[in-house]
């Protein structure tokens, strides 16, 4: 560390070291303040573009509830669009739609394209469980059994114990072990 006598020397040396580092400096400063900005702006229109979403699923989840036929191929390009989590839900509600008009095939194809979609296990676990219960409908025991592999967790294991059971008794095995692992 530097002592100084006088106020001139600690001036002369404040002036050599910003002659020096002076532009590396303003480079920082101007490059910090920069950087600060776009990632505000950059966060703040993913949250603008969250928002939007979060509105344009209400509204048309709000008109599929509405029961206008014309809806569901507005929920369908909603889902074909928005392959997140919204476009998720979407699906499992127009599954449930076509499931009420019994539309099997269409609830089918919504629910796989809900799976694709969900980034949460337990919503993709939730689709699963219920494209199993369609497959089992439509006499796809086999599809079914092979859709409840991708069930994960254990929370879910009644469920898909009760569903495989279901699937193979449409098979005709009675005497098939329903849970990995159970006991004869």
């Amino acid at each position: 560390m530097e002592i100084y006598e006088n106020e001139n020397e600690q001036l002369d040396a404040v002036k050599r070291f910003f002659a020096e580092n002076g532009k590396a400096l303003a480079v920082g400063v101007v490059l910090g303040i920069g950087a600060l900005v776009g990632w505000r702006f950059w966060n703040g229109s993913q949250v603008d573009s969250a928002r939007e979403t979060s509105l344009h699923y209400q509204n048309v989840m709000t008109d599929v509830r509405a029961d206008d036929p014309k809806t569901l191929s507005a929920a369908e390009q909603f889902v074909a669009q928005n392959q997140n989590s919204y476009g998720a839900l979407a699906s499992l509600e127009l599954a449930q739609r076509y499931v009420d008009k019994n539309d099997l095939n269409k609830a089918a194809q919504q629910l796989q394209q809900g799976i694709e979609n969900a980034k949460d296990e337990n919503l993709r676990s939730l689709m699963n469980l219920r494209l199993a219960r369609i497959q089992i409908q439509q006499k796809q025991a086999d599809a079914a059994l092979k859709t409840l592999d991708g069930v994960k967790g254990e929370n879910w294991s009644a469920m898909v114990a009760d569903l495989r059971g279901d699937a193979l008794l449409s098979k005709g095995d009675k005497q098939a072990r329903v849970m990995p692992g159970a006991k004869e």
